[in-house]
């Protein structure tokens, strides 16, 4: 019997993990899986060594905080690497835990496979030397990684992006707006992210909004993770709360607010006109912006290699500039258009489906 040990370490890398185990395990059942991730790896089959709420932390100056919660996990995984002895390690995202992960693996003789690999495009670009070193085979879902690794060496397969493999699969639910005990207004939906730290920055801001747009309804994407009072301060505002459902949610939207990350992408695949927000700490992010070295922080931006979708970080990241921004959204035809085209040329770049069933395909044939 094969053995795998996958790592992912956040709620997205943690689906795209769970998909790509069930297509090792559709191309081959006898495959037996351990690692770290979360509720979507373990209803996958993964038998967890760590569950990756544990370990999750955001932003330079946070993780510097956490630096001894992430050497304790560390050790942790590593050992337990080691008793069971995979005949691959799969690291999915989550470049800082897994690049150290992934050298260790390689030290200690085991073949590694990097689904997701870290953005070291955006800063620190030698990290792509690092990945070489380590990496066996290494599979991409953004188009324009190929060729920023082909200037280290490095061969990348790109097998295409598994959220459309996500929506594919999606049905809207009939009775949405009745479900959730909604109107029948526009919906702005709000996509604050799914850490706590993030949530934290994210929902004050969002919440200020709602009496700047009486004739629109602001409903929050919620992830049940993260503890019901996360939510408490928007229920009290007034704002709907939907958990997990936020393909249903985008599939009923007008306009959507989203904190930079995977989030992005899916808005634009559901053709919803966004405003893409992010804030940190002052001190992470003075950091980041000393290290950054890409124009833009949303996927939509970085794959169309253009502005798509307007983004507001750290002090843009305000009432009135967000208020300036919904309204264009509403009101301009030509600019709601001109971001409509911009999803189309994403859509294109991002190229075929079955981005699970393409990686597992080839991690097998590696394996035999």
């Amino acid at each position: 019997m094969r053995k795998i040990y996958i790592i992912s370490g956040e709620r997205s890398g943690d689906l795209h993990a769970s998909n790509l185990i069930l297509a090792l395990k559709g191309q081959n059942p006898s495959l037996q899986f351990r690692g770290m991730g979360g509720s979507y790896s373990k209803e996958a089959g993964v038998e967890l060594a760590v569950d990756y709420s544990d370990v999750a932390l955001m932003g330079f100056l946070e993780v510097v905080l956490g630096f001894r919660k992430v050497i304790k996990y560390l050790s942790l995984v590593k050992k337990d690497l080691l008793v069971f002895r995979p005949d691959a390690l799969i690291l999915v995202d989550y470049g800082g835990f897994n690049m150290k992960i992934g050298a260790f693996a390689k030290e200690n003789g085991i073949p590694v496979h990097y689904y997701i690999p870290p953005k070291v495009w955006a800063w620190n670009q030698k990290r792509a030397l690092k990945l070489k070193a380590f990496c066996d085979q290494v599979y991409s879902i953004l188009p324009f990684e190929t060729h920023f690794f082909q200037k280290f060496d490095l061969k990348v397969h790109y097998v295409g992006n598994p959220l459309l493999d996500e929506i594919r699969k999606f049905k809207p639910h009939d009775f949405f707006f009745q479900k959730n005990e909604l109107s029948y207004k526009p919906i702005i939906a709000l996509l604050p992210g799914s850490r706590k730290q993030e949530l934290a920055a994210m929902l004050d801001k969002m919440i200020s909004l709602v009496k700047e747009f009486p004739n629109a309804q602001f409903v929050i994407a919620g992830i049940d993770s993260l503890p019901e009072s996360t939510y408490a301060p928007a229920r009290k505002a007034g704002l709907k709360v939907v958990l997990n459902q936020t393909y249903d949610l985008l599939s009923h939207a007008t306009a959507a607010i989203v904190t930079s990350g995977t989030a992005t992408l899916e808005t634009a695949l559901f053709r919803v006109p966004q405003i893409v927000v992010y804030r940190t700490s002052s001190i992470s992010y003075l950091i980041a912006k000393n290290l950054i070295r890409v124009p833009y922080i949303s996927l939509v931006n970085l794959i169309a290699e253009k502005e798509v979708v307007k983004e507001l970080i750290q002090d843009d990241f305000s009432v009135d500039k967000i208020r300036t921004e919904l309204n264009l959204i509403f009101s301009n035809v030509v600019y709601k258009g001109e971001m409509l085209q911009g999803y189309d040329l994403v859509r294109e770049r991002i190229g075929e489906e079955s981005a699970s069933g393409k990686t597992a395909a080839l991690i097998l044939n590696s394996l035999r």
